[in-house]
């Protein structure tokens, strides 16, 4: 019984308070750019046989496989009944920087909020305006097929407490704004970590790997390492690593399209023409 006490307390949720929310009028602009940055529409679009849905819009459903289950992004249209449109802020930041559901319960880290938590809570605020901006869309969540699915997500309080860090990203003062940006744009919105850090034995990122590639999130494959980007011969220069991400396959850049990069690299292609060069500069920076 004590043991079965100690879990429940621990494992509990761990919400931000109201605090942690500051003065903020949202910034749609950049909540745009950070919302293609962290790729948000490809795991929360439609899927296929939900006809009359706007394929363009984060209204969810789309079946997103991993090692344990199948998990279905929900929709993040400002619908009220069955999207964020009833969300506060405080609910959103919580779900997007601590993993924690507007009904309180821990989300599955397919959900990278573990890389998110690293973001200005003030960027967490542009992306909801952003999304409140789009038109609503009424699209109900699908559960996960996920065996036990009640009890995962409350064991996750204990990965949380272990595993989690949440600790805000930080510019380097001896690396240039862009190469700063570029940091931030990978490390944080862009979670590209994610996939391209390997795992622990508790399944938290290895940091002291970081970046150097591990199995595929999905169970199938393996994702590369991100160093040494010029010195492998895998790009010649920085403008070679910007062509890469701007273009893709279209300029014969076709290990761009594998493994799930395809739908990388279209993100990348819509932002500013000075994040990815900063993006570049950044990733070609580690050797």
């Amino acid at each position: 019984m004590l043991g079965f006490t100690a879990f429940w307390l621990v494992s509990a949720p761990r919400p931000l308070p109201a605090s942690a929310i500051p003065p903020h009028t949202g910034n749609i602009a950049n909540g745009e750019i950070l919302y293609i940055a962290g790729g948000c529409r490809n795991c929360h679009k439609p899927n296929a046989d939900q006809a009359g849905l706007d394929p363009n819009l984060p209204s969810g459903g789309f079946p997103l496989k991993t090692p344990i289950g199948v998990l279905y992004p929900p929709n993040l249209t400002p619908d009220a009944q069955t999207g964020i449109g009833s969300w506060s802020d405080l609910d959103f930041v919580n779900a997007v920087q601590r993993g924690i559901s507007k009904s309180g319960q821990h989300l599955i880290p397919a959900f990278p909020y573990t890389s998110y938590a690293a973001m200005p809570v003030e960027d967490v605020l542009d992306i909801k305006a952003y999304l409140m901006s789009l038109p609503p869309v009424a699209s109900p969540r699908r559960g996960a097929d996920i065996p036990m699915a009640f009890l995962l997500r409350r064991g996750l309080g204990l990965w949380k407490f272990v595993g989690l860090d949440a600790a805000p990203w930080r510019p380097d003062a001896a690396q240039s704004p862009s190469w700063n940006r570029g940091s931030y744009l990978v490390n944080g919105p862009g979670h590209c970590g994610e996939c391209h850090t390997p795992r622990n034995l508790i399944m938290a990122r290895d940091n002291s790997r970081f970046m150097m590639g591990g199995p595929h999130p999905e169970g199938e494959g393996k994702v590369p390492s991100l160093h040494g980007l010029v010195e492998t011969g895998r790009y010649k220069d920085q403008k070679d690593l910007v062509l890469a991400l701007q273009n893709g396959e279209v300029f014969g850049y076709e290990h761009m399209s594998s493994g799930g990069m395809g739908q990388v690299q279209a993100n990348m292609a819509k932002l500013p023409q000075a994040d990815v060069e900063a993006i570049a500069e950044y990733l070609i920076s580690l050797k």
